[in-house]
């Protein structure tokens, strides 16, 4: 984590957790109380700023090229905030937008789609390319949800749902290598 194109920074005291396993690109900002576990791949110029609430990235999620992931801090009203808690085998497009929400484990954020606070999309669930989720609307398991905003066009099947496993699997290796690639450099 030591390349100079990367940015991790302390905020209120809390210092980002890299898993030593995860991908961190070049033009990369981490900023604050973020989580990042094993084999994860946070991809070039992406944004993760916890500087309000927290950040939690499970095993083997990737954050694809230019999202950002961002959290909202408490209010009267909602005293814990809006944190954002990414569960594990989670794809996320290029380009998205993911703030004070909750994606289980392999869930889907399509390009440049915006998941917003309080929002959940299910295991196996997909937000197509583009669509925006409107606060706190869920998508179930195992659906298809697109547009703006964002309504459930179809169930997932298990060629879709292993699709997108096969998605998680490549960026693992793919994080490895320009890791390998970075760290060489």
């Amino acid at each position: 984590m030591t390349h100079s194109d990367i940015s991790i920074i302390s905020v209120n005291g809390k210092t980002p957790r890299i898993d030593p396993s995860a991908f961190i690109a070049p033009g990369c900002r981490i900023i604050g109380d973020v989580e990042i576990g094993p084999d994860v791949s946070i991809w070039y110029n992406c944004v993760l700023r916890a500087d309000v609430s927290h950040i939690r990235i499970g095993a083997r999620s990737n954050v694809q090229d230019g999202s950002v992931i961002h959290c909202d801090g408490p209010t009267p009203l909602r005293p814990d905030g809006y944190p954002t808690i990414i569960g594990e085998d989670v794809l996320i497009g290029h380009l998205a937008m993911v703030h004070g929400c909750t994606l289980a484990d392999r869930a889907f954020v399509g390009l440049k789609a915006t998941v917003m606070n309080g929002c959940r999309i299910g295991s196996d669930a997909m937000l197509a390319a583009g669509a925006l989720l409107t606060e706190h609307k869920e998508i179930p398991p195992r659906e298809l949800w697109a547009g703006a905003p964002a309504r459930r066009v179809r169930d997932i099947d298990d060629a879709q749902a292993a699709g997108m496993q096969a998605g998680v699997a490549h960026y693992v290796l793919n994080g490895r290598m320009h890791k390998a690639a970075v760290e060489g450099a």
